[in-house]
């Protein structure tokens, strides 16, 4: 059975995102050549890619247009699954909405032979979370504490430590498993 595993960046406090929509300066803090190793190694694994609604327009904007390396190949050409109640067409290759993500998610784990990873999409990671579809969080902690932003985490997870890994710059890559999972 495949994983759906949520991928995010987090400062100390737990913010992923500044005060502004997609304010990412922490992860200035936090990026080099192992979490560049870390994103690439995502393009191998994954099955596909899945977003909430906002998320995948930010993603979306950004990858089309981005120089090409290893990362945008891979984020342009991975399937990606994109919950939304409202939109139904995708301008981004290889996208599938669905306002079903709960069933989508439960066929993936079901029937793919690779995992899945969320990216970013805090709201959509807690839906997830609630519904025990997370099979693990991978959070890269990145050494700032930024005092005001977007928490990811919306609500009481409790989680079990899979692993911690720390990074040459600081920051700090820990793997849980949700009590939840179904």
């Amino acid at each position: 059975m495949a994983k759906l595993i949520a991928w995010n960046i987090l400062s100390l406090d737990g913010f992923f995102e500044g005060e502004k929509k997609w304010d990412l300066e922490l992860h200035n803090f936090v990026w080099g050549p192992e979490l560049e190793k870390l994103s690439d190694e995502f393009g191998e694994k994954a099955a596909a890619l899945v977003f909430g609604r906002v998320t995948y327009e930010g993603m979306r904007d950004y990858w089309t247009k981005s120089e090409p390396s290893t990362t945008t190949t891979y984020m342009n050409a991975l399937p990606k699954l994109v919950a939304s109640r409202t939109q139904k067409t995708s301008e981004w290759n290889n996208t599938r909405m669905t306002d079903d993500i709960e069933g989508e998610i439960t066929r993936m784990r079901r029937e793919d032979t690779k995992d899945s990873y969320i990216f970013g999409s805090a709201d959509l990671t807690h839906s997830l979370l609630q519904a025990g579809l997370v099979d693990e969080l991978m959070i890269c902690y990145a050494p700032i504490a930024i005092g005001k932003g977007n928490p990811f985490f919306k609500g009481k997870v409790k989680v079990d430590l899979i692993e911690a890994k720390g990074l040459s710059g600081g920051g700090v890559i820990v793997r849980y498993r949700p009590e939840n999972v179904k």
